[in-house]
């Protein structure tokens, strides 16, 4: 079934769980015996450095602080005491979904649809940026796709393009871009192997790889897995 056009088709979010289980029911039966595959929340968000330590301690304790042999009780409190001052709607828990591939308990692949949520705003696009660059900076093979034209003046794969210093051409959503995490280079870093397909609406999707090793790749049918999720979704 051709690529939709999803500029304004509704029903996305329906469509993104039936597809991203289709690409685990292709995946899974290619993998070497010591993989495996699973649907799950980004284990990844590059929001700081790895060295960093969580923020949590308030106070560090010094020989001189005395301690009570027994504490003592404590006083009550109101009721009121117990209500916080005030309580609202602001903290929204990320339903995205990707496609992981580990090994030994290890992440080493993912595939990622992009849903319009991602990029509708830039604090969200500058989240997905570090999502997704997290997994290239932890080695890990990236397989990332966007049917989404909207909005048009921006693309995540140009964005990773311009984070990573790769002098690649505009790719403009719809598209499909592959990363395979190499080996040390010589002058520092790592090889960073790319394939970068563009999609239409009305067209056929294509074969791209899912790096497992740098020398071992499984081939995805973007074309197949979609149009089974169409068939699920009932999309005409």
């Amino acid at each position: 079934m051709p690529l939709h056009d999803w500029s304004e088709r509704i029903g996305w979010d329906g469509f993104h769980h039936i597809w991203i289980v289709e690409l685990l029911r292709w995946v899974k039966p290619q993998l070497p015996a010591d993989y495996r595959a699973h649907i799950g929340s980004s284990p990844i968000l590059s929001v700081g450095s790895v060295g960093e330590k969580p923020d949590v301690s308030v106070r560090r304790w010094t020989p001189n602080d005395s301690v009570p042999a027994t504490a003592p009780d404590p006083a009550p409190l109101a009721v009121d005491a117990l209500e916080p001052d005030e309580e609202v709607a602001t903290l929204t828990l990320d339903p995205h979904k990707a496609l992981f591939v580990t090994r030994q308990g290890r992440l080493v692949a993912a595939v990622e649809l992009v849903s319009p949520r991602n990029k509708d705003r830039a604090s969200a696009r500058a989240t997905y940026v570090s999502r997704y660059l997290g997994y290239l900076m932890e080695g890990v093979h990236l397989l990332l796709v966007d049917v989404h034209p909207n909005p048009r003046d921006y693309s995540f794969a140009d964005s990773l393009a311009a984070e990573l210093h790769l002098r690649h051409s505009p790719l403009p959503a719809p598209f499909a871009v592959a990363y395979r995490v190499g080996e040390p280079a010589p002058d520092g870093g790592r090889f960073l192997a790319v394939w970068r397909r563009p999609l239409h609406a009305d067209s056929a999707l294509p074969f791209l790889p899912l790096p497992l090793t740098v020398h071992f790749s499984i081939s995805v049918d973007l074309e197949e897995t979609y149009s089974r999720a169409a068939a699920d979704a009932y999309l005409p």
